[in-house]
């Protein structure tokens, strides 16, 4: 597992430092990071048909150029469904409101023909499980090079070559592109997947639990080699993952989502060394720590709510020992913490939850 990432080894620091003038104004340079933004997602929700209530209920997130944010949050949290809006990949009868912006582009308003060329070039998603995203009947070469063949513009050897440039910066030979799925390892295919991810040079990389079907030790390879090659190509991305302790170890900020809400989010070693929220709380207690083996595991009592039934209120209310009449009433907004302007909760009580976590 890699280290967590330290203000010296933040790609966008030196690239900020390297390629702009420096800022006095605070305000200034919040508005420099603004307008570079990889990835801009506003009151973003989505409903679905049958749904007494959006899967996603206005959620605002955003990635600067050349950083890694890690969204986690339980199984039916909305995660994936968030990520998966970025490139478009909306269940059939989905309607949205609000604006999901890629490089400054509203994915929502795109026509089709846009919308494949932001795939194929723009913005590019890593799936869980390679082997049930790439057919099995094709050679990889046919996998790597066909979007930009049919999409990008380039020729079959412009693609090939393009194709084999991506499998070096993976740590593959060409001799890959002549081999089919099953003939690869699982570590190897999930490489190849990453090649195909960076194939139509995108700003952004939307990996969606990328190594949860791999073992430890690949998991491990493959988690430097993303950061590897975001340093090398100032790619921001978006981790999606359920891993709490590998998202401290990558991620420069971290956005924590409960029922289709951004709850928490702030930079990753602060959040997960004081949380705001109750449930960010709750996730961290149930976390397994090598320090007390054997210890058992703190279980956050109850479950989401159904998106079934209308939810009044803090939707996290049933479940949180801190909830009070206000919290059942009134859903708190995501703000941004007293004396800490970089992060924000959607909490009533985000006073009493940072001093119960410091005294923990």
């Amino acid at each position: 597992m890699t280290a967590r990432r330290t203000p010296a080894s933040d790609p966008t620091a030196r690239r900020t430092a390297a390629s702009e003038p420096t800022a006095s104004d605070p305000a200034a340079s919040r508005t420099t990071a603004s307008d570079r933004a990889a990835l801009d997602i506003q009151a973003y929700r989505l409903r679905l048909p049958g749904t007494a209530r959006p899967v996603l209920a206005g959620v605002d997130l955003t990635v600067a150029a050349g950083e890694t944010v890690a969204l986690v949050g339980e199984s039916g949290s909305g995660k994936s469904l968030t990520s998966r809006s970025v490139l478009g990949l909306l269940p059939e009868g989905a309607t949205t409101e609000g604006a999901v912006r890629v490089g400054g582009e509203d994915v929502l308003t795109m026509t089709p023909d846009r919308l494949r060329r932001l795939r194929t070039g723009t913005a590019a998603m890593i799936f869980q499980d390679p082997r049930a995203a790439i057919n099995p009947m094709r050679r990889l070469g046919d996998f790597l090079t066909e979007s930009v063949r049919l999409n990008g513009g380039l020729t079959a050897a412009a693609a090939t070559t393009r194709a084999t440039e991506m499998l070096d910066a993976v740590g593959l030979p060409a001799t890959v592109l002549d081999r089919y799925p099953g003939q690869v390892s699982g570590g190897m295919l999930q490489r190849v997947m990453i090649a195909a991810a960076l194939m139509g040079d995108p700003t952004i990389v939307l990996a969606d639990e990328p190594t949860t079907a791999l073992d430890v030790t690949t998991q491990a390879e493959v988690i430097a080699l993303l950061g590897e090659l975001q340093e090398r190509f100032g790619t921001a991305l978006l981790f999606v993952t359920h891993d709490l302790g590998l998202a401290a170890a990558i991620s420069d900020r971290v956005c924590v989502m409960y029922a289709g809400r951004i709850v928490e989010t702030g930079p990753a070693e602060a959040l997960f060394e004081r949380p705001r929220h109750p449930y960010t709380a709750a996730l961290l207690a149930s976390t397994p720590r090598l320090e007390a083996p054997g210890s058992r595991l703190a279980a956050i009592e109850g479950r989401p709510p159904s998106l079934r039934d209308e939810v009044t209120g803090c939707p996290f209310a049933p479940r949180c020992p801190l909830a009070t009449f206000l919290c059942t009433q009134q859903e708190p907004a995501l703000l941004p913490v007293e004396a800490e302007p970089a992060r924000r909760a959607a909490c009533h009580h985000s006073d009493r939850t940072g001093e119960e976590s410091a005294d923990a």
